[in-house]
């Protein structure tokens, strides 16, 4: 309604200016300058209604989107700017469904990840509630010495559970803080290997570091130190007694690529492509659901202790933020291999 009354007041002003033109100019003249002005006036009003109806439509379309849900394409106008602002507004609607919908995964992952987080932490408290149980009832002090040992161990699972899951939270927030400055592969690997010296001495497996003392990259020290000792904790964990892990690295004008390799069975085809999988821990992990077996935990129990199958996500996790990436394979003469690559930015 406001728009049809303001092109009745421009009508009626140019109207007016018309006579007034008309009754200004020679006698001669009236009727042609009378004639051009009507002629104007009526192109004038053409052209308004139609830019008019144009609008109109552009408004019904965009409530049927804000109201309705309904995902519609703006109809193409020929020229003016009409049709730049029908275009931008059709840019506009792409992009909110596009966010939509990215929303809408984003809503269903966090639902995901939230219902395997309250899983992997129901299950380390369900056991440290009977081993709590278990002491009170317990009235051999040897026997009960040993269940608050287990129930020691319980707790340091959730405490790493609930840390590993920060940083996780993190890198996918994009709040950890990443350093870019040259890092030394040997002290690197020598930094990721030192809290795992004694765990290996007890479980009979060799480390072996075979890396160039001028081996760099272009990272962070701290934050690739912690990927690369959860890619050994793995490796220790599915390597038996009597078998070694060996870290090889060799720099190129290209990239710098560090390789973990261990003696252990490998990796099983079916779980390969999933290993980096968040809380995937591999087809025989449910067997051990309950974290009380004593044997190797399956390959993909990553880092944790008895294995959460979050240590190999946080891995790559911490590598990517980097501009790395993290690959897993089997050797064809046996046993997994773990390869870091970065790459180097030539400009």
């Amino acid at each position: 309604m406001g728009t049809h009354t303001a092109l009745v007041r421009q009508c009626a002003l140019m109207a007016a200016l018309v006579a007034v033109v008309a009754v200004l100019s020679p006698p001669a003249a009236r009727i042609w300058v009378a004639a051009a002005g009507a002629v104007s006036l009526a192109v004038f009003v053409a052209v308004s209604l139609s830019r008019h109806r144009q609008i109109q439509k552009l408004t019904v379309q965009i409530d049927e989107v804000l109201h309705n849900g309904r995902t519609v394409r703006f109809e193409k106008c020929r020229e003016g700017d009409v049709a730049v602002l029908t275009n931008e507004l059709e840019k506009m609607v792409s992009r909110l469904a596009r966010a939509t919908e990215l929303l809408q995964k984003e809503r269903s992952g966090l639902a995901d990840s939230l219902a395997d987080v309250s899983h992997q932490i129901r299950t380390p408290l369900t056991a440290a509630e009977l081993m709590l149980a278990a002491v009170e009832r317990e009235e051999d002090p040897r026997e009960r010495k040993r269940l608050l040992r287990r129930l020691e161990g319980q707790m340091e699972r959730i405490s790493w559970l609930v840390t590993t899951l920060l940083k996780i939270a993190k890198v996918d927030a994009g709040a950890i803080r990443v350093q870019h400055a040259p890092v030394n592969v040997a002290s690197c690997a020598a930094r990721a290997a030192s809290p795992l010296e004694t765990a290996l001495d007890l479980r009979d497996v060799a480390l072996r570091l075979d890396i160039p003392v001028t081996a760099q990259f272009t990272g962070d020290e701290l934050w690739t130190a912690e990927a690369v000792e959860n890619i050994l904790k793995n490796c220790m964990e599915n390597t038996p007694a009597g078998g070694s892990i060996t870290v090889v690295a060799n720099e190129t004008p290209l990239a710098t690529i560090l390789r973990i390799c261990d003696t252990g069975p490998g990796i099983a085809p079916d779980d390969l492509p999933h290993i980096f999988d968040r809380f995937y821990r591999g087809g025989n992990a449910a067997a051990e659901e309950c974290g009380e077996s004593d044997d190797a935990e399956p390959r993909l129990c990553a880092a944790a202790p008895e294995g959460f199958g979050i240590g190999l996500s946080l891995a790559q996790a911490l590598v990517s933020a980097q501009g790395g990436t993290l690959q897993a394979a089997n050797r064809p003469y046996g046993g997994a291999e773990f390869t870091i690559t970065f790459p180097k930015l030539v400009v």
